[in-house]
């Protein structure tokens, strides 16, 4: 499976001619290629303004809303699914792995030396280790390893000099290989107005894209602008599909939805349901124990 650059979805080879199937970036299926669907290129992506005379593109209701693909990110220890906050994962430049909190605290509590829970490999011991393991992952073209240089950039760490446009540059690649939370950091940039002109238009553009390829954080976000611009009912459909990912900001939404009458019981029940099935889905004793360090690390700091 590859992800199509022009329409955000993850499709078989079948779907691509030969020669897009080997193309690292800007790949397109056959379907968008027949009707000339293109993808904005990196380059574009870092002067996007509102101003700057393009249409932003916009999706179907049927792409938009159709069940997102199954959730294939695993952690490569533990096997579970990931946890959906950024916070419950840590990347490891070493060996590009994306590891889960619960299996990070086991390794931890067996071994103080800090070592990597799935290469073993010893920690960096300065800015420039850590940047030169992370640009070492990123030629290897690793979509989360691209991210994350693009966060580093975008908040100025391990000595980075903050570069929003850079930034913009390296989320775009990284979503364009498959890296949900780039599409949903761009849209945060556009929608805050960070580093570019605000633009809501290409906010909800890049939100959808990422939600349609089943980013939970992404879906919540765009349930928010429908519900400012007095679109309800668009806005609980996109919460009901981001609960059932196990997001919990959505849930309270249809509960509130619910309690105010916008909401039918059974569609409250169905969200219930699906949301608790989610989070089962990611639960472990470790990860809970992970949950529990975390929280007594907070109340010690506070």
């Amino acid at each position: 499976m590859k992800v199509c650059a022009a329409c955000s979805q993850e499709l078989p080879k079948d779907k691509f001619s030969k020669k897009q199937w080997q193309l690292k970036h800007h790949r397109r299926c056959k379907a968008c290629i027949a009707v000339n669907r293109e993808v904005a290129s990196v380059e574009e992506a870092s002067t996007l303004s509102s101003g700057d005379g393009k249409e932003t593109p916009c999706f179907s209701d049927e792409d938009l809303f159709k069940e997102p693909p199954p959730r294939e990110d695993e952690c490569p220890i533990c096997f579970l699914a990931q946890p959906f906050n950024e916070g419950e994962t840590t990347y490891f430049s070493c060996c590009g792995k994306v590891i889960c909190d619960g299996c990070v605290h086991a390794a931890e509590h067996a071994d103080d030396r800090g070592l990597c829970p799935f290469c073993r490999a010893l920690p960096p011991t300065s800015n420039g280790e850590i940047i030169e393991r992370i640009k070492e992952r990123v030629a290897a073209c690793d979509a989360v390893a691209i991210y994350t240089l693009g966060c580093d950039y975008a908040h100025g760490r391990y000595g980075l000099r903050q570069n929003t446009a850079k930034a913009m540059k390296l989320w775009l690649r990284a979503g364009e290989l498959g890296c949900l939370e780039a599409y949903c950091n761009i849209g945060y940039a556009y929608n805050n107005g960070d580093g570019v002109e605000r633009d809501a238009n290409k906010a909800k553009y890049y939100w959808e894209l990422a939600a349609m390829r089943g980013d939970a954080r992404a879906r919540h976000n765009l349930g928010l602008s429908e519900q400012i611009a007095g679109n309800t009912s668009r806005a609980m459909k996109h919460w009901m599909i981001s609960a059932a990912a196990g997001w919990d900001d959505s849930l309270k939404e249809i509960r509130e939805g619910y309690l105010k009458g916008y909401v039918t019981k059974d569609n409250f029940e169905d969200a219930l349901r699906s949301h608790k099935d989610a989070k089962d889905e990611i639960k472990s004793d470790q990860r809970e124990a992970a949950e529990q360090a975390r929280r007594r690390a907070g109340h010690e700091e506070s």
